[in-house]
């Protein structure tokens, strides 16, 4: 099932603080970058950002889950999360930044 472009709107508005943020489809789904840097995925209408020791630490409740089969497990971003732009923010912000190191 394909995200749908409010889903990914919304998103980008949510994280807009982080950076250069924008998402590209691919695959029926979408990659999410900030800066250039490729942080994640949108996959079923849910956010899933990509795995730091610095992201993780910012969000430690957050379940690991592959956004699709066969993916790597990465951050899934809950609901309430998805709200709080300035925490989420800070979270593609901090990983873009280790990912780019």
């Amino acid at each position: 099932m394909a995200s749908s472009t409010a889903t990914v709107d919304y998103i980008l508005e949510q994280i807009a603080d982080a950076g250069a943020v924008r998402a590209r489809k691919m695959f029926g789904e979408y990659g999410v970058y900030c800066d250039d840097t490729f942080i994640g995925v949108i996959c079923d209408d849910t956010f899933f950002v990509k795995p730091t020791p610095q992201g993780t630490a910012l969000a430690p409740g957050l379940d690991m889950s592959p956004a699709y089969d066969g993916a790597k497990p990465s951050l899934k971003i809950t609901a309430d999360l998805l709200e709080d732009a300035d925490r989420l923010s800070q979270l593609v912000r901090v990983t873009a930044s280790a990912l780019a190191a």
